[in-house]
């Protein structure tokens, strides 16, 4: 008798979706739209851009996005900032 349970997987075809991940303009977007006014209202009451405090927020927030799997270690490693941090 047989006790292997056979799998009905083909490693050749996957469901794209569960695969992917954030393009550089769509973070930049969310960014622009859900981070960075936190960020300016923690930092910016004076209405002067804390530059340092926008890219340091960039990068602890491509971090999590990288170790949610929204975004890849590439991604995360290659990403240049948007220009709402000054670059």
């Amino acid at each position: 008798m047989n006790n292997q349970i056979k799998l009905n997987f083909n490693p050749t075809r996957y469901d794209s979706s569960l695969y992917r991940v954030m393009t550089w303009k769509e973070a930049c977007n969310e960014w622009d739209e859900e981070i960075l006014p936190t960020i300016q209202e923690a930092y910016e009451s004076d209405g002067i851009p804390d530059w340092p405090a926008r890219r340091e927020g960039w990068n602890n927030w491509t971090d999590s996005l990288c170790k949610d799997g929204q975004i890849s270690d590439w991604q995360y490693a290659n990403w240049s900032q948007p220009e709402s941090c000054g670059d």
